[in-house]
């Protein structure tokens, strides 16, 4: 069961209006209209993908009641790690001083932290684990073009974290689905950079180790997926949409997320969505979003959430929690 949520952003807000000192040509209205974005969290001095996981992580360590050394496990799910090597997972399990969880990071893109919830599930299936920090972390801002108009209104930074434990009394995960098609990689991603084609100062000049995005393609495949995803979520938990009582779906698009709420037949006042306030911060996105409805008392006991996520990959899923 998901026993406790936290998350963390950095200190910056970035609004619409911001992006005319960087010299890019949008508006506010532009980007509101087209993602229902209007400001995100940028990471400054100071602040990287370990500090943020380290500090959502610690917020929901504290509500579950859970210390450092009862870890048994960290996944971390980021398209966005630190560094290469080692694991970002591993940095902040020596910040929280975890020392006996075994620690490891999970890149699925946006639906980072959905696969790694289901994989800690996995884990816990094992009987070997018994308590999981799952965290979902993002410092996109570093990775996106800022001078590309139609990536960089797009995302911002964060990190969101779950402790999850065994389930009792008929609570936890009632149902989980993930699928992957590597055939469109090519539609999302960082094409150099990394081994295949190391940093060079061509590569630098050139821009090609920032995120790259046919946005039509990307945004048809998403809405297809996010839908099939939430038919097979209420499919394996044997449930129908009116027995949801909050869909949390990966904040990309406010259009992708009315359009999944619509196929699934759940009304948007039941539909937690916060893409106003952080833009997409990838796998970081439910996580927060998660965190900010138990702070709002919108999750009690008894309440079931539904989870849809879309990303590069592509990757995309889905998962029934009762709470």
């Amino acid at each position: 069961m998901l026993a406790a949520t936290g998350h963390a952003v950095p200190k910056r807000v970035f609004t619409n209006h911001d992006f005319a000192s960087i010299g890019i040509e949008t508006s506010d209205e532009w980007i509101r209209e087209r993602t229902g974005i209007g400001q995100r969290y940028i990471a400054g001095e100071g602040e990287n993908l370990t500090t943020l996981c380290t500090e959502a992580a610690k917020v929901a360590m504290q509500r579950a009641g859970v210390t450092a050394s009862e870890l048994d496990a960290i996944v971390l799910g980021t398209a966005s790690p630190d560094r290469l090597l080692p694991s970002t997972a591993v940095e902040v399990q020596a910040a929280l001083g975890a020392s006996r969880a075994v620690a490891f990071d999970l890149d699925a893109a946006c639906s980072g932290w959905l696969y790694s919830a289901q994989v800690a599930e996995g884990l816990m299936a094992t009987g070997t684990f018994e308590t999981i920090l799952v965290i979902g972390g993002e410092v996109l801002s570093r990775i996106i073009n800022w001078k590309d108009r139609n990536t960089c209104v797009l995302f911002g930074d964060g990190a969101g974290a779950t402790v999850m434990k065994r389930s009792t009394r008929g609570r936890g995960i009632l149902s989980a689905y993930m699928r992957s098609d590597g055939t469109l990689a090519d539609l999302l991603h960082r094409p150099k950079g990394a081994g295949n084609a190391p940093v060079t100062p061509e590569i630098i000049l050139e821009g090609s180790h920032y995120i790259q995005m046919a946005g039509r393609e990307v945004f048809k495949n998403a809405v297809r997926s996010m839908a099939d995803a939430a038919d097979r979520a209420l499919d394996g938990a044997k449930l129908s949409a009116t027995d949801i009582d909050l869909l949390i779906p990966h904040q990309a698009n406010i259009r992708i997320i009315e359009a999944t709420a619509k196929h699934a037949n759940i009304p948007m006042e039941k539909v937690f969505v916060n893409v106003d306030r952080y833009g997409n911060t990838s796998a970081a996105s439910i996580p927060i979003a998660l965190s900010e409805a138990h702070e709002k008392g919108l999750i009690k006991d008894g309440t079931t959430v539904m989870f849809v996520a879309f990303g590069a990959g592509f990757t995309w899923g889905s998962m029934v929690v009762r709470f």
